[in-house]
């Protein structure tokens, strides 16, 4: 699937933890409906043949509403799915030995809390970054915060787009403004809500706001 940093704008990282008796399969559909623009499907514990069921499966899913797909960390069966492409960590494989791995045509997002890690990043190869935790956050309770000048210092460091992620909802998201950032992701914010499509829905106008710009 072609990749345009417009498709950052509402990015969602799944989390089965919030499923309460549905499946991610329909919790990530209602977000599609929503107006999410990017999943990344995000899986600690699952067992690889369960994992790679799943993968399948959303992946079929956001093709359906033609929204790239990602696999976090796993870069393997992120190749093994023909996923669009993969998120990696600092301490997982680096950005440019993953492009060996996948291919030119994958899309590369990297995790980064510095200058120094974001600039590295893209001199390795990455299409886009994931810079946070912006605020606290319950979802990843070892994530160290990055200030709001360190994102917008990164932002202005690098060429390619960069997604703000960590704690981020309707009540703190205009805190952004301003960074250059080319969209949010989110976890709880959209998938902790009772009504998923509607909490997308306002994340997609603050993401807008956020941004000055639509998909």
């Amino acid at each position: 699937m072609k990749f345009d940093k417009k498709d950052l704008l509402l990015y969602a990282v799944t989390d089965r933890s919030y499923t309460n008796g549905t499946t991610l399969g329909e919790q990530v559909e209602r977000a599609l409906l929503g107006g999410v623009t990017f999943v990344q499907l995000r899986e600690k514990e699952l067992p690889q043949e369960e994992f790679y069921k799943e993968a399948l499966e959303i992946k079929r899913l956001c093709h359906r509403y033609r929204v790239p797909f990602v696999i976090n960390d796993n870069v393997e069966l992120a190749r093994k799915t023909d996923a669009d492409g993969v998120h990696v960590g600092q301490s997982d494989m680096e950005a440019g030995l993953v492009r060996e791995r996948l291919g030119r045509d994958k899309i590369i997002g990297v995790s980064a809390q510095t200058v120094a890690q974001a600039v590295l990043a893209e001199q390795q190869g990455a299409d886009y970054l994931g810079v946070g935790a912006i605020f606290s956050t319950k979802s990843k309770a070892d994530a160290d915060e990055v200030s709001l000048a360190v994102l917008k210092e990164i932002c202005e460091s690098v060429r390619i787009p960069v997604v703000a992620i960590g704690g981020i909802g309707t009540e703190n998201g205009m805190e952004l403004s301003g960074s250059g950032i080319s969209g949010i992701a989110v976890i709880s914010a959209i998938f902790a809500q009772s009504d998923i499509r509607a909490a997308a829905a306002k994340l997609k106008v603050l993401a807008e706001t956020i941004t000055g710009g639509k998909r």
